[in-house]
């Protein structure tokens, strides 16, 4: 199931344009070939009408923010990059769908977001289905986050809380002290859903910041 894409393009100077203009219509054609992909995963899920017409409906309209910020927003190549691998990921989530209640918050704003340079606050709010709990899981394999971004930016993992909520509503720390604006910061907190101390299911929830 493509809850996550792990296959982030990477740099290579050798494939690539210095022109950001140029660089920006490659990026905006991808990511409207590459949503084909994922209403492909939806068409084989072969899912209630509903339930069907919602994540095509998630793909869709990610497509279009994430272009209009290629667009308007990312000022660099690594910007664009930025943007449009977040823009992936959340193609990736609105497939496999999304039965928990997850909120990731940055002033008071959720998926695309702004903010100041500096120590930002993230709120994560979650909850479980059918009385179970929900804790904060890991990304991949030993990464607690996905992250990415045009500043060096990272989630602080120290003291992070481990336990099991009724009602998830956590702080998270995202230092981007080295921020400057027009800068971008894409990241992803993955919530696990437990019964019993057995992970029943887990989804991430991808937030892309504007440095202003």
């Amino acid at each position: 199931m493509p809850m996550d894409y792990d296959g982030m393009r990477t740099d290579d100077a050798s494939e690539r344009t210095d022109n950001v203009d140029e660089y920006k219509r490659t990026c905006i054609d991808f990511i409207e070939d590459i949503s084909h992909d994922y209403e492909a995963w939806v068409d084989y899920y072969k899912l209630p009408e509903d339930e069907d017409k919602r994540r095509r409906g998630g793909i869709r309209a990610t497509i279009t923010r994430t272009n209009e910020w290629i667009a308007k927003v990312a000022q660099s190549i690594k910007a664009v990059d930025v943007v449009m691998n977040d823009g992936i990921q959340k193609m990736a989530e609105s497939t496999a769908g999304k039965p928990l209640e997850i909120g990731v918050f940055v002033n008071h704003k959720s998926s695309y977001t702004e903010a100041n340079p500096g120590i930002i606050d993230v709120n994560v709010k979650a909850s479980g289905r059918e009385g179970r709990k929900t804790k904060l899981g890991f990304h991949f394999k030993d990464d607690r986050f996905r992250i990415e971004s045009t500043c060096g930016a990272y989630l602080d993992e120290d003291d992070l809380p481990t336990q099991e909520f009724e009602m998830m509503d956590i702080h998270l720390k995202l230092h981007a002290e080295n921020a400057k604006q027009r800068d971008v910061i894409s990241f992803t907190v993955t919530v696990s859903e437990v019964d019993n101390d057995v992970e029943f299911d887990r989804r991430g929830f991808t937030t892309i910041v504007h440095l202003v």
